[in-house]
């Protein structure tokens, strides 16, 4: 089983620029958080874009339903931001069928101390072998289907949609 990855951005990708003060992009750090975890699994990265998740556009979400359409891998892992994660989810799960794909992002950008973006990506590596076809969210632990999906902004956790 060989899983694909597919790099947009988010904050999990930003770092701070000193002189600006800003958060921004300069590359992913999605290839060295894998070798940093010492990932063995058969894989592969593409970066798509590096882009916070509130510029994306429609286009953007089609490029990446087009780029998992395209790929010859079932397992796809999504690093994504979290502000629009769930609408990205919501594409992918309306078109896609016979594949499993699951996002994460972080809440805290990967490049700051105490980010929970090595867990999240832990979690998704771990979750996309288990799970079954379909679309889903992996964030702080939980494992959540596209269509059951929220983010609580108020307390900056994913959540069942109904809740």
């Amino acid at each position: 089983m060989k899983l694909k990855f597919f790099i947009t951005g988010g904050t999990i990708c930003k770092r701070y620029n000193e002189i600006s003060g800003a958060l921004e992009f300069r590359d992913s750090f999605i290839p060295g958080m894998l070798e940093r975890g010492r990932c063995k699994l058969d894989y592969s990265t593409e970066q798509l874009m590096l882009k916070d998740s509130l510029e994306m556009s429609d286009e953007d979400r089609e490029t990446i339903l087009a780029s998992c359409l395209a790929c010859k891998e079932s397992k796809i892992i999504i690093s994504h931001g979290t502000d629009t994660m769930v609408d990205t989810a919501r594409v992918l799960g309306q078109q896609l069928e016979n594949k499993t794909v699951v996002l994460f992002g972080a809440m805290i950008p990967y490049s700051i101390s105490n980010s929970d973006a090595i867990f999240n990506l832990g979690c998704a590596v771990t979750a996309v072998q288990l799970l079954g076809a379909g679309v889903f969210v992996v964030m702080n632990g939980h494992i959540f289907r596209w269509d059951d999906v929220s983010k609580n902004r108020g307390e900056g956790v994913f959540q069942r949609a109904d809740l």
